[in-house]
């Protein structure tokens, strides 16, 4: 797969710290930029003013009809690299976070990563599990202005785990230190992670539609601002001729 190719991945938010960690993939930085920050959906904002664990089930990103595999050459170790990967979103169609499996042909250790929302404490880590299983410890590796990303070394066993789950489970805590934990749907990964990497041209489709995803959005809070905005200056408007305003 060519760098070219990697850079029109719809899954950019992910793949920025593969690059800089194996040599992989190296444009993706660029288009990394050009995404915007995972929120914390309404929901959990909500939820940070209650005590005690949230649970924020979140959805695939529209755009993304399934799980993501793609495949590349590590120049620096002359292995080839896979990841499989899948951005979600709140039920507002807001960026919350983005996943990712990381395997090294001829390695036995994979490298689960998350690109988690901004506003969380970093100290705690990130907890995660299939279902009810074990929990695995996970800790933040480098922020960037839309997001955090999280990783751990897991073992083929996890990976059996989340082939068989429904729902890949992750903790976190938020600023007013409870627990938050995203509930991540597992339905088409076991497809996608065993399966061929995708086709460059399948890529450079998903991620034209979702980069016209964003902008709809994006247009779409812009006019909702406006909006607002326009509400409040007719609310202080000016008197109208002949009264005086109240002294």
């Amino acid at each position: 797969m060519t760098n070219n190719a990697a850079k029109r991945t719809p899954l950019a938010m992910v793949a920025v710290v593969a690059a800089a960690a194996t040599g992989l993939l190296p444009g993706l930085a660029h288009a990394q930029q050009q995404q915007p920050a995972p929120q914390q959906p309404q929901q959990q904002q909500q939820q940070q003013q209650q005590q005690g664990p949230a649970i924020v089930q979140v959805k695939p990103e529209p755009s993304q009809t399934d799980w993501t595999k793609v495949c590349g050459q590590d120049q620096g170790a002359n292995k080839e690299v896979c990841y499989t990967t899948r951005d979600f979103v709140s039920d507002q169609g807001q960026p919350v976070l983005a996943v990712a499996v990381y395997e090294v042909k001829g390695d036995p250790t994979r490298i689960v990563r998350f690109l988690m929302p901004l506003g969380l404490l970093l100290r705690p880590g990130v907890r995660f599990t299939v279902d009810q299983n074990q929990a695995t410890p996970g800790q933040y590796a480098i922020c960037f202005p839309n997001g955090c990303f999280a990783e751990a070394q897991v073992k083929d066993d996890f990976i059996g785990q989340m082939k068989k789950g429904n729902t890949l489970n992750v903790s976190v805590q938020n600023q007013m230190a409870n627990e938050v934990t995203f509930a991540i749907p597992l339905a088409g990964f076991t497809k996608a992670y065993d399966g061929a990497p995708i086709d460059p041209k399948v890529l450079e489709e998903q991620q034209r539609k979702l980069q016209e995803e964003l902008q709809k959005r994006s247009e779409e809070l812009r006019k909702r601002l406006e909006q607002q905005q326009g509400a409040a200056g007719a609310n202080g408007a000016a008197p109208a001729n002949g009264q005086k305003p109240a002294q």
